[in-house]
């Protein structure tokens, strides 16, 4: 009896270890990617033909041959048919939550004619549901269309001559019909007072749509027109990212905007729970308040440890690493001292005193609780001020270790980088000049505008330092036009922008979207480079980057996007494997007609 106790036993146990060895994962890949030119952005291992993926993870880089000897029966394998797979990009500057109404807006990122932008208005106005507007915001310039010019109003009326309309041309100006006109109470005391702002005339005095002023203007207006529901603004989200995959993006810095914390995180947090996020996004938050000046540094305070507490580096996605984490405050941190960013007007120069208070008063607070900070500023004559007070808080409390940035410093000068570097800081730029820069030259001259930025000397002081789009309003989200600007020197214009001594090698611009970018999110030990243990994050670009002409880089776009070993976006040869997107909202969405850049649809 006990024999038999005991065979049965042994039998149990015997059974029960081949089924946890039958359950337990098989060793090799989950996915491998071959017949690829990969430009691993690594020195150690610059280049190779194949990359294989584990648990969402590079899990090895090398010769067809070595990453074929890794598949399993469960392997998926992609032939990239000797395409060019780089890093994923990120974009460490960009606005995807200040654009929750992205499916209401018409996108003329990309259109090369001023005549085929105007098309699109006519006929997204034939679709727009009575008490909606028809609504370009940002995202373009009159200098990339082939008529280089802006349109005129009576183009616009014509276009658009039942519906409210605004085209607004980044943060600017703005043209607007008669039906805008009178739903904003333009020339009455409906419309907000909104420090320098400037209504053109005519020759009655009567507005003529035509309005000029800054930031806090255009975000007035947009709070003005009609809002997206809140799955409107979910749905805004998916299309946007969809966009952004579209140009091998697979990690953005999300820079703040009119929904803060812990309020737009709720948008987000409908697709994290589902696993639908198809980008890393980190984000930094910036508290507007309910209008009328406010401490902004207090208002985050606030936010984070009393309304819903949160720390820095915290990650608000169940599942995906660095998927929704809390990276600081910025970009604005005070109303009163930024300077905003319109070429096409002199720079708005801070009195240093005020800056001086303000980082004494604000900043500090930020420093004294090891917040990671980020800050708004344009014009070397306002970062220098800055970088004084800076200094001063730096000797009371260390800033060592602690992640902060200026972000755009255009104009900064030699002095004030190696200050910024010696402080510990990163420099975040960005690339209007490649869509504005023919304004800037009109404003500053030619000359101040082929060093600005000074991109060479940037590169070359191995400061922290990455490339962004500052998208949607203020430029394209397109990371392609930044990339050819940098290497041709060239805006979308065809101006030159930048001299010949400072521009940069492809090898060069690519990483500032990839492995400088990553120490803006915490995450240069596993992105920005293809390296085992990595995570996987890559594209697999249209054309060679490295070998087409100068004038194709803009095009660029990729074929097949992975993130985290998953593919998001997928086009030609990879549609299949593309995720289905679900209906846009709202039905009449010009991004369901028009895509969300030029040649899309």
């Amino acid at each position: 009896m006990i024999r038999k106790i005991f065979i049965a036993f042994v039998t149990s146990f015997s059974f029960s270890v081949v089924q946890a060895q039958t359950t337990q994962e098989q060793p090799g890949a989950d996915l491998i990617v071959i017949n690829a030119k990969i430009f691993t952005g690594s020195r150690a291992q610059p280049e190779a033909s194949a990359l294989a993926v584990k648990n969402g993870r590079i899990y090895s880089v090398g010769s067809d041959a070595d990453i074929l000897g890794l598949k399993n029966s469960n392997t998926e394998i992609i032939d990239a048919r000797s395409r060019t797979l780089i890093p994923g990009i990120i974009d460490a500057h960009i606005h995807v939550l200040n654009d929750l109404a992205y499916n209401y807006n018409v996108r003329w990122d990309g259109v090369p004619t001023l005549r085929r932008a105007l098309t699109m208005l006519s006929e997204q106005a034939a679709r727009t549901p009575k008490g909606q507007w028809v609504k370009v915001i940002g995202g373009w310039s009159p200098y990339q269309f082939e008529e280089n010019r802006f349109p005129t109003l009576d183009e616009l009326r014509s276009a658009v001559p039942d519906r409210p309309l605004i085209v607004q041309y980044a943060y600017n100006q703005a043209f607007l019909n008669k039906q805008a006109i009178e739903a904003l109470g333009v020339g009455t005391d409906r419309f907000p007072k909104v420090p320098d702002t400037e209504f053109e005339r005519d020759s009655r005095g009567n507005p003529t749509g035509v309005i000029h002023g800054y930031t806090w203007l255009f975000l007035a207006l947009e709070s003005m027109v009609p809002q997206p529901t809140f799955d409107e603004q979910v749905s805004s989200m998916v299309y946007s990212i969809h966009g952004l995959n579209r140009f091998g993006v697979t990690s953005i810095i999300d820079n703040g905007g009119r929904w803060p914390y812990p309020e737009a995180q709720a948008r987000v947090d409908v697709l994290a729970r589902d696993n639908r996020l198809n980008v890393r996004m980190p984000f930094v938050d910036l508290q507007l308040g309910d209008g009328g000046p406010v401490n902004m540094v207090d208002l985050e305070i606030e936010a984070i440890t009393k309304t819903a507490p949160i720390s820095a580096g915290q990650n608000l996605h169940p599942t995906l690493a660095h998927g929704h984490e809390y990276r600081g405050a910025g970009e604005v941190l005070s109303g009163a001292v930024h300077d905003h960013e319109n070429f096409d007007r002199p720079a708005v120069i801070i009195e240093p005193e005020k800056m001086r208070r303000f980082v004494e008063q604000d900043v500090m607070k930020l420093v004294q609780r090891r917040i990671p900070f980020r800050m708004h500023v344009s014009y070397n004559e306002n970062i220098s001020p800055f970088l004084d007070a800076l200094e001063k808080v730096n000797e009371t409390i260390s800033l060592d270790g602690l992640k902060w940035s200026l972000e755009h410093a255009e104009t900064i000068s030699p002095e004030n980088i190696a200050r910024v570097k010696k402080l510990g800081g990163g420099i975040a730029l960005d690339a209007k000049m490649a869509l504005h820069g023919d304004g800037f030259i009109r404003t500053y001259g030619r000359q101040k505008a082929l060093e600005t930025p000074r991109l060479r000397m940037l590169v070359d002081s191995g400061i922290p330092l990455a490339m962004t789009t500052d998208a949607f309003r203020a430029a394209t989200f397109n990371p392609w036009v930044a990339v050819s600007w940098m290497v041709s020197g060239k805006a979308v214009s065809g101006s030159e922008i930048l001299a010949e001594n400072n521009r940069l090698s492809r090898a060069e611009a690519l990483k500032l979207f990839t492995s400088g970018a990553a120490w803006f999110m915490n995450a240069e030990a596993e992105l920005g480079i293809i390296a085992p243990g990595n995570l996987a994050d890559f594209a697999v670009l249209d054309r060679d980057y490295f070998a087409v002409p100068e004038d194709q880089i803009s095009s660029i776009s990729s074929v097949l996007t992975i993130v985290g070993g998953k593919v998001v976006f997928g086009a030609q040869d990879y549609s299949a494997l593309s995720p289905k997107l679900p209906d846009i909202l709202p039905a009449w969405s010009p991004v369901k007609y028009f895509g969300s850049y030029h040649g899309e649809k």
